[in-house]
């Protein structure tokens, strides 16, 4: 069934220190797509704060009020978090549905969330953004969709019948479920770290091919495989965090782990209900930071991303710039630049010369070394067959000479049972 689309205007006010606002408004526009709203037109205002009022001022308001008559649009969306009573006044002084940012992204994380955790991560977000919206906005509540949004109206209806203290119980009641999920996760991280494995995660913003490049990742080193994730051109396609065990032909591996993009002025609400999916990223041993190299502001992306992974503390943890999408741009490829690749994930351009420096940044304990290994200790020879680059093996009088590369932890650990030479 076709997706009826609404028609909206968008509005924004920059501030003195706002920078980015050009980009931000843009950003906007790509949201309300994604909600399957099209954008008739945009009203923009310079100002020294946001009017606690009406977010704009009077005159801007009686602008923006003739212009949504003039283009027949239904929906007004702020670019910034409204408060309860900037969307009871405005609604009340345009006569229309009011959304804002946090809505829209909200909205896209709901529709998107396809795993039990995403699902009650999406509803504790949009929980905590209504409770504050509840009282004394009925009216504005209703014709919003219960504070949802667009999406599930009807669901809307019944959630402004819930009070403060309902709302509270099932936030409650969803964190508890979510905390059993969380305690899963960690034994599973303990479990990796345990094994001694690097965790490499792919960070970056909403839409720029992490996805895509773990698929081809997979494709590349397990041809055979059937876990691919699911890719697609489209703002947070990911909101679950896969992960994947790499395994090179030498016998490294790693585990590769694809997080949810971010994007600018993500929802406080939800970076809170996200918080443990993200933890992934903080408890990482590197990053691949992938980029849209063929996005006109794409450092305006690195900044954004960057800002995150310090919100998440994870702004330390040594880090490759993937370059992605370098075969829409002039840029040739592929090209290695110091932490740097310049790919192209869709021509699968690249992914050598990236594993190679994720292999110079994780496995750099790793030593060549030559070992006489005693008949009896013939379990050691099966240990480094599987678990180090065996160069080349000779049976002699004492034992078995191996010629290898492995872990100077593991030389270290059985140096007593064998003879280094």
């Amino acid at each position: 069934m076709e997706q009826t689309r609404e028609r909206a205007i968008i509005v924004g006010v920059q501030l003195q220190h706002h920078d980015n606002f050009a980009y931000s408004m843009e950003e906007l526009r790509s949201l309300a797509d994604a909600c399957y709203i099209d954008v008739a037109g945009e009203l923009t205002q310079k100002a020294e704060r946001v009017n606690p009022a009406h977010y704009i001022g009077a005159g801007k308001l009686d602008e923006l009020r003739a212009i949504r008559e003039e283009l027949g649009a239904e929906t007004v969306i702020f670019n910034d978090e409204l408060s309860p009573s900037q969307i009871r006044n405005l609604e009340a002084g345009l006569d229309c549905k009011v959304i804002d940012r946090t809505i829209l992204i909200l909205d896209i994380f709901a529709e998107r969330a396809q795993t039990r955790e995403a699902q009650l991560q999406v509803e504790v977000a949009r929980l905590q953004y209504m409770l504050p919206r509840l009282v004394g906005l009925r009216e504005s509540l209703g014709r919003q969709g219960g504070g949802a949004g667009l999406r599930n109206r009807g669901a809307g209806e019944t959630k402004l019948e819930l009070d403060r203290r309902r709302i509270e119980e099932r936030i409650s009641a969803l964190q508890g479920e979510l905390e059993k999920l969380v305690a899963r996760r960690q034994i599973q991280r303990k479990q990796r770290r345990k094994n001694e494995v690097p965790v490499i995660c792919l960070v970056g913003y909403t839409n720029t091919g992490k996805s895509s490049l773990m698929n081809a990742m997979l494709e590349t080193y397990h041809p055979d495989t059937t876990k691919q994730v699911f890719a697609k051109d489209m703002l947070f396609a990911t909101l679950e965090t896969s992960v994947r065990s790499i395994e090179l032909p030498d016998n490294k591996s790693f585990l590769l782990t694809d997080t949810v993009g971010f994007v600018s002025q993500l929802p406080h609400h939800l970076v809170k209900a996200f918080r443990s999916t993200l933890e992934e990223v903080a408890e990482a041993d590197l990053l691949v930071h992938v980029v849209d190299y063929a996005h006109e502001d794409y450092q305006q992306l690195i900044d954004v991303t960057n800002e995150t992974l310090k919100e998440l503390g994870a702004n330390d943890i040594p880090t490759i710039y993937a370059f992605n999408k370098c075969d829409l741009t002039d840029q040739p490829y592929p090209v290695v630049a110091d932490n740097a690749i310049y790919m192209s994930v869709k021509q699968k351009s690249g992914l050598a010369e990236l594993t190679g420096l994720i292999r110079k940044s994780v496995f750099s304990d790793y030593v060549e070394c030559e070992v006489l290994i005693p008949y009896e200790q013939g379990r050691l020879v099966s240990y480094f067959n599987e678990h180090a680059q065996v160069r080349s093996t000779s049976y002699e009088e004492e034992g078995t000479r191996l010629v290898m590369e492995c872990r100077a932890a593991d030389l270290e650990k059985y140096r007593q049972e064998m003879t280094v030479l």
